[in-house]
């Protein structure tokens, strides 16, 4: 499903137009990920949880030229699934 096709599912099911689920949805959005920024984590019950994970630094190759190279330690978004939304796939 595209942003488009949720927007326009959203403005559907609850009457709003199309710009104003767009925002809607936009500000959803936002929140979450600066829920996640904040505290490091995200849950919505029955739906699952965003959490910040980091991944350890580790050793890699070039591509092109085929040098180990070193890649630093990152943070990453993570979701885990919650076990109800696991249910309906």
């Amino acid at each position: 499903m595209t942003k488009a096709e949720l927007v326009e599912s959203v403005a559907l099911q609850t009457r709003m137009t199309k710009k104003a689920a767009g925002e809607f949805i936009d500000v959803i959005f936002d929140n979450i990920g600066k829920a996640v920024k904040a505290e490091n984590r995200f849950s919505y019950p029955g739906f699952g949880t965003w959490s910040i994970r980091t991944r350890k630094a580790r050793k890699i190759r070039n591509p092109v030229t085929g040098e180990p190279m070193k890649l630093k330690a990152t943070k990453t978004i993570g979701f885990r699934p919650a076990k109800e939304l696991k249910d309906t796939l």
